[in-house]
């Protein structure tokens, strides 16, 4: 079972965040100020974090940065009310994984985590990503369906990548805009449903994965019905 560190000094969003989080099998550690959440990240123990960015004594991004110094690779997720862009890129820049701004719903916080639990580890060398019958290198770009290969454009090979990574996993609209186009927003364009439709055609087909539509939170690549 995975263990999430929840660094976060309002009690109540603290208890919100870890009771939605056991309520999806994962344990659970509070730490109620910037000072205990670095100790106990550094002792280690724990798969993910949690990292509120505004706490009263230590800045989150002093957290994060003296973790990645100190040679700490735990996945980091920041939560912050801080909500534009240049806030967003010093997160990310100082060592954090992924970046999530208040008010959030639980529903995006839990996939952002699962996709952050489901990272290969540091050094990984994997190059290849198999799900039921697709086949995706990722040293030569090339898509393999039941032996048969499929011609992917760029931007469709990246959000097939992301969506094999996280095979099962809800991913929202706004991580797809952010690991295949670089947006850490919504821009109001419906370049992933064009994407997606591409997709779907290429490669859905009998006893193939398909992606499932999740209305109003995102989408799920799927094992064969």
């Amino acid at each position: 079972m995975s263990a999430v560190l929840v660094i976060e000094d309002d009690e109540v969003t603290a208890h919100a965040i870890m009771t939605e989080l056991q309520g999806h099998g994962l344990q659970t550690e509070w730490a109620a100020s910037g000072r205990e959440g670095l100790a106990r990240a550094i002792a280690g123990g724990h798969d993910a974090i949690t990292l509120d960015r505004m706490l009263p004594d230590f800045d989150g991004l002093t957290i994060v940065s003296t973790l990645r110094g100190l040679g700490l690779h735990t996945p980091v997720l920041m939560v912050s009310a801080l909500s534009d862009v240049d806030e967003r890129v010093r997160g990310l820049r100082s060592g954090g994984d992924d970046y999530l701004t208040k008010p959030f719903s639980m529903v995006e916080l839990v996939a952002r985590l699962e996709v952050l639990l489901r990272r290969p580890a540091a050094g990984s060398h994997d190059h290849c990503l198999t799900f039921g019958d697709l086949q995706l290198n990722l040293i030569e770009h090339t898509l393999a369906r039941g032996g048969e290969h499929i011609s992917l454009l760029p931007a469709e090979f990246k959000l097939l990548t992301y969506l094999m990574r996280n095979a099962g996993q809800l991913v929202t609209r706004t991580m797809l805009f952010q690991e295949v186009w670089g947006y850490h927003f919504d821009p109001g364009t419906n370049i992933i449903d064009v994407h997606i439709g591409r997709l779907r055609k290429k490669i859905e087909g009998r006893g193939s994965p398909a992606i499932h539509t999740v209305r109003g939170a995102g989408y799920v690549l799927a094992e064969p019905s």
